[in-house]
């Protein structure tokens, strides 16, 4: 059975341009989206300053790309809710209030681990 998206090489050239795309997407219609990689990359250059070893270093960009993973997980969740109905509805209500908690969540560690950082380069 060929699938479309095809196989091998192919099918990781056409995820790729899907992953290009959702990229886009997000970047395009999504302004917290727009927020969260801004603080990114700000936050990246800052990461080679405050990381006390290249464990700590990747745990303090890992959080950076969790709150981005986070974010595009939401919005696709939330633009195939707005593609169901506009009206409220409880349950696409509470689908979107989940995305929004795992967003917050993921936020809640960036903090917590660069907090972290800055108490242990500053006060440590």
């Amino acid at each position: 059975m060929n699938k479309p998206n095809g196989s091998g090489l192919t099918r990781i050239f056409k995820a790729a341009h899907c992953s290009i795309k959702g990229f886009k997407a997000a970047f395009i219609h999504e302004s917290a989206f727009r927020q969260e990689l801004f603080l990114t990359a700000l936050l990246v250059p800052a990461s080679f300053y405050l990381a006390q070893s290249n464990l700590h270093h990747l745990m303090l960009i890992a959080t950076l790309f969790f709150v981005l993973f986070a974010e595009i997980i939401n919005s696709a969740l939330e633009a195939l809710a707005d593609k169901i109905t506009l009206e409220h509805d409880e349950l696409i209500g509470r689908a979107k209030d989940l995305g929004s908690s795992a967003v917050f969540l993921a936020i809640s560690l960036l903090v917590l681990i660069w907090t972290e950082a800055l108490y242990t380069k500053f006060a440590g």
